[in-house]
């Protein structure tokens, strides 16, 4: 087993902690976590890759153990994330690399593809959506709050930031939910419970729909530059839906796309398949 380190770094006064294994000289990965989580979520799939593949997965501004700066010095925005990461990426020598993306790494690794196509090699998506059809009717509340930002639309999202609904992320539509280990979402609820924290994560909810409104411009991207393609999509997911895996296809006719029989968080149920997965995509 490969050796993990745990590292900060500077990006322009911001602290951004991230994982680090597998050799300099190694194929180069850079994993992108989502909502409500953090780098901890690739515990169990980075030793699966180390011995093959140079890793780095920092945690989003906001998140894990990275800087969570008060809102009137950051704008947390994810054209701001992306940003940031994307100086990350600079600052680690991360010059050409293949993208693990996830729920909000997607929006944030597809941003940086449009930026820098030349510098990513291979997208790989798990539940990273790109297309209108793999949004679910469980967006609606946050549709509502796209299109009229009242305080009672924001208000009525705080649900979505409980305890309650992180636990029910992890383990809808797995079929043994004594196999999800509750490290996980308990430690998205410590990072959520931090004062400021359901703030930070409402100003995302409200610009998500920047994300949506890139989705023509990914789609574009896609087609024009035909990066290599693997969807692995927790088929149960209540937000991101199958068809949105399928409609990579679209713009990437070659993707490849698998369906595992879990929900949204398929790394806590599936890793050692979807290491697999990657392995053979990254080195075919």
């Amino acid at each position: 087993m490969s050796t993990i380190a745990h590292r900060h770094i500077d990006i322009d006064g911001l602290n951004v902690f991230y994982r680090e294994a597998g050799p300099a000289d190694a194929p180069k990965l850079l994993l992108l976590h989502g909502f409500p989580s953090s780098s901890h979520m690739f515990r169990d799939l980075i030793p699966l890759l180390a011995d093959r593949f140079h890793i780095v997965a920092p945690d989003l501004p906001g998140f894990g153990l990275t800087d969570m700066p008060s809102r009137e010095t950051f704008s947390y925005t994810f054209e701001n994330i992306a940003t940031v990461i994307g100086r990350f990426t600079e600052q680690v020598g991360f010059d050409r690399f293949a993208v693990y993306v996830f729920d909000y790494g997607a929006p944030t690794g597809f941003r940086l593809a449009l930026a820098h196509p030349e510098r990513v090699t291979a997208i790989i998506t798990q539940n990273g959506n790109a297309y209108e059809e793999g949004l679910s009717e469980g967006w609606n509340p946050i549709r509502a709050y796209w299109e009229a930002p009242t305080q009672a639309n924001r208000d009525a999202l705080c649900p979505m930031l409980a305890k309650e609904t992180t636990v029910w992320q992890y383990t809808h539509g797995v079929q043994d939910v004594s196999s999800v280990s509750p490290d996980g979402y308990s430690l998205d609820d410590y990072y959520m419970s931090r004062p400021g924290a359901h703030d930070v994560q409402l100003d995302l909810f409200r610009d998500y729909r920047t994300n949506v409104a890139l989705y023509p411009a990914f789609q574009a991207y896609f087609r024009e530059h035909k990066p290599r393609v693997l969807a692995v999509w927790g088929k149960h997911d209540p937000f991101f839906l199958p068809p949105g895996a399928e409609a990579f296809k679209r713009d990437v006719p070659d993707a490849d796309v698998r369906f595992f029989d879990t929900g949204h968080f398929a790394l806590e149920t599936h890793a050692q398949e979807i290491a697999a997965a990657m392995i053979e995509f990254l080195t075919r």
